[in-house]
């Protein structure tokens, strides 16, 4: 870097050195590699106020230590297990007997649909409900009372029972 004098000379001998640093704390080739370059990339933000001091190369260490720890407390967090959790199967589509219950929420109001899938099939409150649509709780209830009804009233005339949404 032409504005930033000596960052190219540190970064050419030091390289190495942060490989091998890295190295120990990662235990991994590639985790080290991607460690210096992070650290490198702080240092070149910070590098006029950090070539005036004594050591750059304790920054550099410093800061690397820093975000090897500040990785590590992340992925303590996650609880890693042997195999995937167990999930619920869930058809892609409607099987033939869903297929009038589908077909009658498809012809509702985009409002009411969306008030009867959010609170039948995503299983959310009305308060959430309204949050997600930005409209009032009263709101969420006559529009589900409405969508319900008119389910009701369609599916009445279907020919094949179906199962009630509620």
């Amino acid at each position: 870097m032409d504005d930033e004098p000596g960052f190219d000379d540190f970064v050419a001998e030091e390289t190495e050195a942060l490989l091998r640093y890295g190295y120990v704390l990662t235990g991994n080739p590639h985790d080290a590699a991607d460690l210096v370059q992070e650290a490198l990339v702080r240092l070149c933000g910070a590098w006029p106020k950090v070539r005036r001091k004594d050591s750059p190369h304790s920054y550099v260490r410093t800061t690397m230590a820093r975000l090897h720890i500040s990785l590590w407390r992340r992925r303590r967090r996650e609880h890693l297990t042997e195999g995937p959790p167990e999930r619920v199967h869930h058809e892609v589509f409607p099987s033939d007997e869903e297929q009038g219950l589908w077909a009658a929420l498809g012809a509702l109001p985009r409002r009411q649909r969306a008030v009867l899938v959010l609170r039948y099939y995503e299983q959310l409150s009305d308060a959430e409900i309204a949050k997600v649509l930005g409209i009032s709780p009263g709101t969420v209830r006559s529009q589900a009372f409405r969508g319900l009804d008119k389910l009701r009233s369609s599916l009445s005339s279907a020919p094949e029972p179906h199962r009630s949404m509620r």
